[in-house]
């Protein structure tokens, strides 16, 4: 059975567009079919200081995966493109890419390792609008 899975993209290092151009291309071959990608949105840190501004997009992907395989699927390819930890000592901190798992159909899970839907999405102009953009191509 195919499921919607909607994720969030980010990068503030290197060449983001970049960055998350591969990302994208790793979701589509690991994951699921990218079905839509929203523009870029460049932004300001959040949760933490940093001179290096974000890009960040938001995809909507078909897939056969469980929501537990595509946060390990998500992991997997952050840690190949060079991601080492989330934060360090709890702190958020710059990073290459950022994939994070929003929604999955109308999923509810609250574990201690996954979340969905994801909690701050309200909070996070930079997850908002994205997503609201390729949710808004579906109507």
């Amino acid at each position: 059975m195919e499921h919607r899975l909607y994720i969030g993209l980010g990068s503030n290092l290197g060449d983001r567009q970049a960055l998350i151009e591969e990302a994208v291309q790793l979701i589509d071959e690991r994951i699921g079919q990218v079905d839509r990608l929203s523009s870029f949105y460049d932004t300001e840190p959040w949760g933490f200081q940093s001179d290096n501004r974000f890009l960040n997009a938001a995809a909507l992907v078909l897939t056969t995966l469980s929501p537990r395989q595509c946060l390990k699927e998500a992991q997997r390819i952050e840690h190949l493109m060079g991601r080492t930890e989330k934060t360090t000592d709890g702190n958020y901190e710059d990073r290459l890419i950022d994939i994070d798992l929003l929604m999955y159909d109308d999923v509810h899970i609250d574990t201690p390792d996954l979340t969905l839907p994801h909690p701050l999405i309200e909070q996070r102009d930079f997850v908002r609008l994205p997503l609201q953009e390729i949710m808004e191509e579906e109507e």
